[in-house]
């Protein structure tokens, strides 16, 4: 068994070394298509891989920086809430980041939302309250996408668990016992950090902006949406677009997973459970058949 082990392992290793001196000689060295591309080829997106990040809710003891989520959900509706939706999200559940209930039915208050129909049968607006949603900055998807040359912008109820560069092989492997799952934060912050101008003889389609980061192209519609200085923080944090990426990645990851916390104690305990009752087991076993014949 350990001679299997050691085998697996070896060969992950020498694949590992493979996989990073392909990834070397392939790699552009100004963000452009890798050469092997060149001949008029499809490039694989992204150009560019996202960083592994250092998120305080990384890892089986993780947890939320309440104060970092406060951060994000101020630069979400300050830049971002202005053309994405997050309609999975209720106000209500704004308390967890650390604001009282007088705060939360002060913050849905600054919203309207459309309700009804009411007595005339006529549908009418009225001030948000903790139970409605985040709603959408545009009536329907087709007003949203005339809006923005064409393209919707997606919601952003789960878009942190639902936008991710996958790592390949044999990095999925180490990622099992690492319990790496902060692959869409890392995406969002590299995309929002990573506009720059496109390499020597690149064509930018009008309307379009050049990020190596982003996974479907080279090009994407949306402009570089954050700048130095755009948000002004109440607690004295840096204004500059890294500490913007971070904490509005930070807290789209806790939109689309809000009980995470509660998920990793409860996985610890079964562990836990599990490792206690193997050795249970095993001296059970031995109890039963110490005095049997083998």
């Amino acid at each position: 068994m350990k001679t299997l082990v050691t085998s697996i392992l070896s060969f992950a290793f020498a694949a590992g070394l493979g996989s990073a001196v392909l990834a070397q000689e392939a790699a552009p060295a100004n963000g452009a298509a890798p050469a092997h591309h060149a001949e008029s080829k499809t490039p694989h997106y992204p150009l560019k891989h996202p960083k592994e990040e250092e998120w305080s809710f990384a890892g089986p003891f993780g947890h939320y920086d309440k104060g970092q989520l406060q951060r994000g959900l101020k630069v979400y509706t300050e830049v971002c809430a202005a053309c994405h939706s997050m309609k999975l999200v209720p106000f209500r559940t704004l308390d967890e980041l650390g604001y009282s209930e007088a705060q939360v039915k002060a913050f849905a208050a600054n919203y309207e939302v459309q309700d009804g129909p009411d007595a005339s049968g006529e549908m009418f607006t009225r001030k948000a309250v903790p139970s409605d949603y985040f709603p959408s900055p545009f009536p329907n998807a087709e007003a949203a996408a005339a809006s923005n040359n064409g393209a919707a912008p997606p919601d952003f109820s789960l878009i942190a668990k639902a936008r991710s560069v996958e790592r390949g092989f044999p990095q999925f492997v180490f990622d099992i016992f690492t319990q790496y799952q902060e692959g869409g934060p890392d995406y969002i912050h590299a995309l929002l950090t990573g506009y720059e101008e496109p390499p020597a003889g690149f064509h930018v389609p009008q309307g379009g902006h050049y990020n190596p980061y982003f996974n479907a192209a080279a090009v994407l519609a949306m402009p570089k949406p954050l700048s130095d200085g755009q948000v002004t923080y109440d607690d004295g944090a840096p204004a500059t677009v890294d500490q913007y990426s971070r904490d509005v990645s930070a807290f789209l990851m806790w939109a689309a997973e809000p009980h995470l916390e509660e998920r990793k104690r409860t996985g610890f305990m079964v562990m836990i459970f599990l490792a206690i009752f193997t050795v249970l087991i095993y001296l059970t076993k031995r109890s039963i058949y110490a005095n049997k014949e083998h």
